[in-house]
């Protein structure tokens, strides 16, 4: 009886799959289930790793293309068109830098030419000679030890960019006490605040006169470069979970601190940050146009940035860029209505003013039929080129 219980103990084991033993003991099943985990893993890994490189790939692509189209510009085409294409790029530095704060943290800021200012005259006043302020500051010597600092283009925008977030992060303690409204006004005074400190301060600011004699050494590569700069750091930021915070702030402010979202950090984060860019275009713009004065830098600047943000998409970075280039481009392209004309037998004379009530048209039908601006919150990723490529490859075969 014990043999034939032991023979049917082994016909039955037989029927079942063996199951070895590894040397650690563990059953060489689970050894083959966990390599083939890890394989899957190694692949999925390698995937993603080839998907990125594609993108890379394809970003610096663009980004060469970008620099063999402002090598050819700043060699053939004529100094108008590369005054232009500088204005762009300083556009855009300053448009989504200030679309941090308004679109992505939405914090209705108003104080964008105070910081612009601060960072144009911090700038022009580092790079200018002690004979060139001397000659310039003909009212009231200027005050010691600006009197004998001379420095090079980019430590000069550095430390603008870098003074002008300072005056942020003190000034974000007061502000960021109110909300919406309120919190416009208070901002708005505080360009005010700058435009007429700038006015009076004669030995810092040389007064209403401005700063005349600035070297101009705003160039292509400088205004683009800072350009590419800005936007790659702001929509890192925005993607991270610094921006997601802040998008959880400007979506509601109250859900988000219950959360424990530390919103007033984020709020100055974001203030702190577009205050530092926008400096840098003020310091950009100062060495560019070669002369300042406390009249360049009143509300009207931060309209014009307004309308770009709200144009172009609230809390769109690409938006922001489309915004920037219509806005530079398109004002000078509508000068043409203001310019004499014979068409036909009629004769049209000059209509000064006429491009801005065109512009009014415009910016009217945007907010008609893209209520969200011309983006929306949408942003441009290569997975959407791709597939938008591939949706066209598939419809063409």
């Amino acid at each position: 009886m014990v043999v034939k219980r032991e023979r049917d103990r082994e016909s039955s084991s037989g029927l079942q799959p063996r199951i070895e033993r590894a040397r650690d003991g563990t059953p060489t099943i689970l050894v083959l289930f966990r390599t083939c985990k890890f394989v899957l893993i190694g692949g999925l890994v390698i995937a993603m790793k080839r998907e990125n490189l594609v993108k890379i790939t394809a970003t610096f692509l663009s980004l060469l293309a970008l620099l063999g189209f402002l090598k050819w510009t700043n060699s053939y085409a004529s100094p108008y068109i590369v005054q232009i294409l500088n204005l762009t790029a300083i556009y855009i530095i300053l448009s989504t830098s200030y679309n941090l704060v308004n679109g992505v943290t939405g914090q209705f800021s108003l104080g964008p030419n105070a910081f612009m200012a601060i960072g144009a005259y911090a700038s022009a006043l580092l790079t200018m000679t002690p004979a060139e302020k001397e000659i310039t500051f003909i009212i009231e010597p200027i005050i010691s030890p600006l009197d004998k600092i001379a420095l090079t283009f980019l430590p000069s925008l550095l430390i603008a960019g870098v003074v002008t977030a300072l005056f942020a992060f003190l000034i974000s303690f007061p502000v960021f006490r109110v909300r919406g409204d309120y919190l416009a006004i208070v901002t708005l005074g505080f360009g005010e605040i700058v435009r007429v400190f700038a006015t009076n301060a004669t030995s810092i600011t040389n007064g209403s006169l401005g700063l005349k004699g600035i070297k101009q050494l705003t160039s292509l590569w400088w205004s683009w470069s800072w350009a590419i700069f800005t936007v790659f750091c702001l929509v890192g930021l925005v993607q991270s979970s610094y921006g997601r915070a802040m998008k959880a702030i400007r979506e509601d402010e109250t859900a988000a601190q219950a959360m424990g979202i530390n919103t007033f950090r984020y709020k100055m984060l974001a203030f702190v940050i577009s205050a530092f860019f926008q400096g840098i275009g003020g310091g950009l713009l100062a060495h560019l146009l070669t002369t300042i004065d406390p009249k360049l830098f009143t509300f009207l600047f931060t309209f014009n940035l307004l309308i770009i943000i709200v144009a172009g998409g609230l809390g769109s970075m690409t938006g922001s860029v489309i915004g920037a280039v219509i806005f530079a481009w398109g004002f000078e392209f509508l000068r043409w209505f203001e310019e004499p004309h014979q068409i036909g037998g009629v004769f049209i004379p000059e209509i000064p003013g006429m491009r801005m009530v065109i512009f009014s048209l415009l910016l009217i039908l945007i907010m008609l039929f893209f209520r969200r601006g011309i983006t929306g919150r949408w942003e441009f990723s290569w997975d959407w080129v791709f597939n938008k490529l591939g949706k066209k490859i598939r419809v063409t075969n």
